[in-house]
Order: structure tokens, then C-alpha cells, then sequence
């Protein structure tokens, strides 16, 4: 139970960095522009992990990687792969966040954990009148947060609400490449690289970076990159060996209520009843699809 007590705080600590990291990035905007800042805090995010992963390896007994040729093999094309999807869940996320506030993109993006059910269904043809249910409250908490007079919808919100689908995406990708053993440590240290570079890249191809502007966000950057990469990271990988699977993602999904409450508390955001309204209902979407969810091994490991 103690055990169990601990890994449950460390679940909690990692959706409370997740949740407050939207704070950040909205923050960062001020100063520099999305791929400016989703490369610099990525890269960042890798080179965290590397002193980490070490440290790790020596505290769990495992000073060497994985001997199957399987396995390494799985762990680098898994990094590539997942990292690639992250590069565009994070553009989208990033460009979003520009155009709605926090609360909204933390409560846009948790929709990730009904989309995955719903993509199961889709790809597997399963018959589950819950998780229909869950998509259909999702889908009217959507509309009362984002949908404005006369039926238009924010751009921001429509840019985020992509980058949940590549969320959900992500998340099977990885279900994919745990399930071949490939080590998710040092999967998701070549994902933040793998990210990081295609990042510098459309950074140099469509903005005009400035090394006054970044510093200028570096508290923002240090901030989302070794706090919501390296160390949620981190505890949730050290949480989960203790807490039910099924739980540790309930703890998780709590991002988006510690996103709107930052949001409100730290930039002074305000919700209308409507959006609030909405926020309840996608809140509630969530809970369900998380308390319902069949015991299938999809593992939502989402990085900030």
C-alpha cells in the first residue's frame, strides 16, 4: 500500500507539470515563435534524459541495454516513429496554443484518451456502446467550449484538437513497439532527438529564429523541457510500476483540470459558464473512457 501510495503521488506530480507546462508554452509565445520553441525545449528534453537514463540503469541493476537484437532494433525504429508523430502532435499543440488560452488546450488535448478507444474501433471493428458514449459527451463538451455564435469555431481550437489525434496515435505507436520490447527509456530519449531535428528544421525553413528572443523564454523552455519532458517523464515511469495501469491513467488524465485551473490562476484566464460547462463534460468523457476501458494494453505514455 505504501508503495502503491507513492507511485499514485508521483502519477499526481506528473499530471500537475503536464497540466501547468500549457501555462508555459503559452507564455513562451510572447517571446518566440512554435517551432522555435517546441525544438529548443524538445532537444532539451533529450539531453535531460540522457544523465537520466544512466541513472536509471545503475539504481535498477541494468548498467547494460537490452541483448536482443529485437529488442534494440524495436527501441530505435520505435524512437524514429514515435518521434515523428510527437513532432506533429507538438506543432499542432504549439501553433494551437497561440490562438486559445491553456485552460481550453489542456481540456482540447485530454481528448486524446477518448480518440484512442474510438480509433480501436474504427481499425478493429469492436462493438462497445460505451465508448460511443463517451465520444458522443466528449463531442458536445467540445462544442460548448469551442463552438462560438453562429456555429464558428476558434482556429487555435481545431490546430489542438489535430494534435490529439496525433496524441492518440502516438499512444498506440508506442503500445506497438513495448509490445516487440524495445526500451521505453531510451525509446523516448531518440523520440525527443528524432522531434528536436525535424523541429530545427521547419524552425529554419518557416520562422527567423532570434537567440535574444529564446533567452528571453528561457524560464518557459527550462520549464517544459526538463520538467514536462525529463522529469514527468521520468515519474511516470517510476509511478506506473506501482499503481494499476487503469488508475495511473485516471491520475494522468487530471492534466486538464490542472491546466484550466492554471491557466486562471497564473494568467488570470477566465472561462464563460458555457466553456466551463464544456469542461465538465469533456472531464467527465474522460473519467468515463478511463474507468470503463477494456483491459487491452494500450498504455497512454503522452510527453509534455
Amino acid at each position: 500500500m505504501k508503495k502503491r501510495l507513492q507511485g499514485n503521488i508521483m502519477l499526481l506530480v506528473t499530471a500537475l507539470i503536464w497540466g501547468t507546462a500549457f501555462v508555459a508554452q503559452s507564455e513562451g509565445m510572447r517571446y518566440v515563435e512554435p517551432f522555435t520553441y517546441n525544438a529548443v525545449r524538445t532537444l532539451l528534453g533529450g539531453i535531460v534524459l540522457i544523465p537520466v537514463i544512466a541513472a536509471f540503469r545503475i539504481f535498477s541493476g541494468k548498467s547494460k541495454p537490452p541483448e536482443s537484437k529485437t529488442s534494440r532494433k524495436a527501441t530505435i525504429i520505435g524512437g524514429i516513429a514515435c518521434g515523428a508523430v510527437l513532432f506533429a502532435a507538438s506543432s499542432f499543440q504549439q501553433c494551437g496554443i497561440t490562438m486559445t488560452t491553456a485552460g481550453k488546450a489542456g481540456f482540447i488535448t485530454a481528448l486524446y484518451i477518448v480518440i484512442v478507444p474510438l480509433i480501436e474501433l474504427i481499425i478493429y471493428r469492436k462493438s462497445n456502446i460505451f465508448v460511443w458514449i463517451c465520444v458522443v459527451i466528449a463531442a458536445a463538451g467540445f462544442y460548448l467550449l469551442c463552438i462560438k455564435e453562429g456555429f464558428e469555431i476558434g482556429r487555435g481550437d481545431i490546430l489542438v484538437l489535430c494534435c490529439a489525434v496525433f496524441f492518440a496515435v502516438h499512444i498506440m505507436v508506442i503500445d506497438y513497439f513495448n509490445g516487440k520490447n524495445a526500451d521505453g527509456m531510451v525509446l523516448s530519449c531518440i523520440q525527443f532527438f528524432t522531434a528536436g531535428t525535424l523541429m530545427t528544421i521547419a524552425m529554419f525553413l518557416f520562422e527567423s529564429p532570434e537567440l535574444n528572443a529564446v533567452l528571453d523564454a528561457k524560464y518557459t523552455i527550462l520549464y517544459a523541457g526538463i520538467m514536462s519532458s525529463g522529469i514527468a517523464y521520468t515519474l511516470q515511469v517510476l509511478g506506473q510500476r506501482h499503481t494499476d495501469p487503469a488508475a495511473a491513467t485516471l491520475i494522468m488524465s487530471l492534466e486538464s483540470v490542472f491546466a484550466a485551473l492554471s491557466g486562471w490562476l497564473i494568467l488570470h484566464e477566465a472561462l464563460s459558464p458555457k466553456e466551463t460547462a464544456g469542461c465538465a463534460l469533456v472531464f467527465t468523457a474522460v473519467i468515463l473512457a478511463q474507468l470503463k476501458s477494456p483491459e487491452k494494453n494500450i498504455r497512454t505514455e503522452k510527453k509534455e
